[in-house]
């Protein structure tokens, strides 16, 4: 694993995201780039793997857009994504990409925004049409406890709070993980790891605990496990 991420250091890392990863959530540019405000710690594990490529899209006319030039992407509670983006991500996939995707539905992280601003990170997923695209179904247990614990994803301990669980049409290309809260597929000639929570992108990290659990669904999705 070590030789395989060292050898993809070099290439960009895309970043498709309504979180507050690669900026500070203000109500202005200033604000948005104060140097007093400490990065978010993702950011630094992103840049491990590479120069990190800011998406607003995922498509581009004539069926080209920014994912051309990439091989590995993160998609981290994404906005909606159009009919456009969702056959240029597929494509991109089976064409050998390599996606981690974290997919809530039910986001718990605080925002300085209030609900119903656009600049709100997305609070619920809606990824649909790609997920069914690829044989998934994500579900969600509103009767479960609010509060973070420990999930498991690969033999890997991941925080989660109040997760989904992905399920699978009987196809024999996905396994699932802790009972459903993760899914690794193999899509065309890419892969896929997807996980139905993103409390592990939390800002809060003061024990690292979330820094290790990020490099290791990174290394599952990009290199291989």
């Amino acid at each position: 694993m070590a030789r395989g991420r060292a050898a993809g250091r070099e290439a960009p890392v895309g970043l498709f995201s309504t979180l507050p990863i690669l900026w500070n959530e203000a109500d202005d540019v200033a604000g948005l780039l104060k140097p007093e405000d400490a990065p978010h710690w993702a950011r630094s594990v992103l840049a491990q793997r590479g120069a990190i490529s800011a998406l607003d899209t995922l498509a581009g006319p004539g069926g080209r857009g920014p994912l051309d030039r990439l091989d590995r992407l993160v998609i981290a509670q994404p906005r909606p994504l159009s009919p456009d983006e969702n056959v240029a991500l597929d494509a991109w996939v089976r064409a050998g990409g390599r996606l981690l995707l974290l997919a809530d539905p039910a986001l718990t992280a605080d925002s300085a925004f209030a609900v119903g601003d656009p600049r709100r990170p997305q609070a619920v997923v809606l990824l649909s049409p790609i997920l069914s695209r690829w044989g998934l179904d994500l579900h969600f247990d509103d009767a479960q406890p609010f509060g973070e614990r420990m999930g498991e994803v690969m033999g890997m301990p991941v925080p989660v709070n109040l997760p989904g669980r992905f399920a699978t049409r009987g196809q024999d290309n996905c396994k699932l993980w802790g009972e459903g809260l993760a899914a690794s597929c193999a899509i065309g000639k890419g892969r896929v790891i997807a996980v139905a929570d993103a409390a592990v992108l939390d800002r809060d990290d003061p024990a690292g605990r979330r820094a290790k659990a990020l490099n290791g669904l990174l290394d599952a999705a990009f290199v291989g496990r």
